[in-house]
């Protein structure tokens, strides 16, 4: 069974390549514009001669960047911005992500290469609890519309694209009009509000001090919502259909 299965960058007329290269553990793909035999061959004079290699280690894998000048990303598509950076020159750098994509600067291009790795192993929890059970690092009832309020503001990143720009509050209000029809500007906005005070990215009223608002209040919202797998795709099942916009 294969371990790595690496996707090749679009060729120059903006298609994939028809090959894939299957990496059983303990195998290495070299990759740049002129590579050994079996390796990757990326054409495009932006792209080192020896650019990287990637390793198959088990369930996950290693990058190697070998060019002089270029810090390559590794995005995880699925993790809504999370990514790592592979300086030049590093070697050997352990990348956890099931479904990954590296991007490779390339003379104002940016050419990215998709690596699946298989399906991660969890630990099964069997039994009962044995003492006091460990308070829950963030609780969220999904059933609540603060949640709702939540899971739209995530959505275009979780769906789309993790740099999309997040919705206004009259699109929120929209996206739940099909599951909460009184849904109103003053409503969601209460609810970001709450939000804000129930995940602990600002005092509640009580305790608040005088000055600045919290900048950036949905912004951090959702960064840390996605950080931390309160909202999933499949936790936006909670909002019913799909949204009757498109983010810009």
């Amino acid at each position: 069974m294969y371990s790595i299965i690496v996707v090749p960058p679009p060729t120059t007329e903006g298609e994939r390549q028809d090959a894939r290269f299957r990496l059983a553990p303990g195998e290495r793909l070299a990759f740049g514009r002129s590579t050994p035999d079996n390796g990757l061959v990326i054409a495009h004079n932006g792209v080192s001669r020896r650019a990287g290699e990637i390793t198959a280690q088990g369930t996950f894998w290693i990058l190697s960047n070998l060019s002089a000048r270029h810090t390559y990303v590794v995005e995880n598509p699925e993790g809504a911005g999370e990514h790592i950076k592979v300086a030049p020159g590093r070697l050997d750098a352990p990348v956890p992500f099931e479904f990954s994509r590296i991007v490779l600067p390339a003379a104002g291009d940016l050419l990215p290469i998709d690596v699946w790795a298989p399906r991660h192993d969890y630990l099964s929890v069997a039994g009962g609890a044995d003492g006091d059970p460990t308070a829950p690092a963030f609780s969220m009832d999904r059933s609540k519309r603060y949640y709702a309020v939540l899971a739209a503001l995530c959505e275009p990143r979780l769906r789309d694209d993790p740099h999309a720009p997040l919705p206004t509050v009259d699109q929120v209000v929209e996206r739940l009009r099909p599951t909460w029809p009184a849904a109103s500007r003053t409503a969601v906005q209460w609810n970001i509000d709450y939000l804000a005070v129930k995940l602990r990215l600002k005092p509640g009223p009580e305790a608040a001090e005088t000055g600045p608002r919290l900048n950036g209040k949905k912004e951090s919202l959702v960064s840390l919502a996605l950080r931390f797998d309160l909202v999933r795709e499949d936790d936006l099942a909670v909002l019913g259909g799909a949204p009757a916009w498109t983010p810009r």
